[in-house]
Formats: structure tokens, C-alpha cells, sequence
């Protein structure tokens, strides 16, 4: 199971930390991955990092702004999200999948946070 938090509202410019606790598994056996879903647009992946701790992939909109990382003690993923913008807004997940590279494509993860609102406001 996995749970998601740390969602809220923000300015722009500012930051958050989105968590992505995980229960009954080890999330270093799965490549990790945070998706968004903006309101009117499907589901888009934003950044993975796979099973080995590779380096970490992200979308063109926010890398350079957005760092995913993995605690094994915690067994938990975060995101790190700083340079908030308004086009961040929206409703992101964290996935699992049993496979060790990333995809963009939701049908291959196979577990799935229930998602934590970031809305970026001023």
C-alpha cells in the first residue's frame, strides 16, 4: 500500500516535499515513479527513478525544479518540488512497478498512491 502526502497550497516561487510512504513492501525492489494530472489533462509522468537507483529521470517542465529521492529507512520516496509555478497545480501520484526501468506509461506501474493536491496560487 502506499500513501501520499504533503500536497497543499503554495505561491509561486515556493516549495513543497510530497512523501510517498510504503506498507507490506520494500520500495527499493520496484522502480519508483511521481505522476501528476492536471485538471482538464490526462496523467503525465514528471520524474522516475528505477530499481537500482539509477539517475533519476524528469519531464522537461520540471527538471531542474523538481528532485525525487528514496529513504531505505524510512521506506519511503519524496519529491521535492521548489520554483513553484501555477501550471504545477495539480493532483500527483506516486507508482510502483515490479520492473527495473522506468516507462511513462501508467499500465506498466503496479501500485498506485491515491494522489495529494498541490494547487500554486497566489
Amino acid at each position: 500500500q502506499l500513501q501520499a502526502s504533503g500536497g497543499g497550497l503554495v505561491q509561486p516561487g515556493g516549495s513543497l516535499r510530497l512523501s510517498c510512504a510504503a506498507s507490506g513492501l520494500s520500495l527499493y525492489d520496484y522502480t519508483i515513479a511521481w505522476f501528476r494530472q492536471a485538471p482538464g489533462k490526462e496523467r503525465e509522468e514528471i520524474s522516475c527513478i528505477n530499481r537500482s537507483g539509477g539517475r533519476p529521470s524528469y519531464a522537461d517542465s520540471v527538471k531542474a525544479r523538481f528532485t525525487i529521492s528514496r529513504d531505505r529507512a524510512k521506506n519511503a520516496a519524496y519529491l521535492q518540488m521548489n520554483s513553484l509555478k501555477p501550471e504545477d497545480t495539480a493532483v500527483y501520484y506516486c507508482a510502483l512497478a515490479a520492473r527495473g526501468l522506468c516507462s511513462p506509461y501508467e499500465s506498466y506501474y503496479r501500485y498506485w498512491g491515491q494522489g495529494t493536491q498541490v494547487t500554486v496560487s497566489s
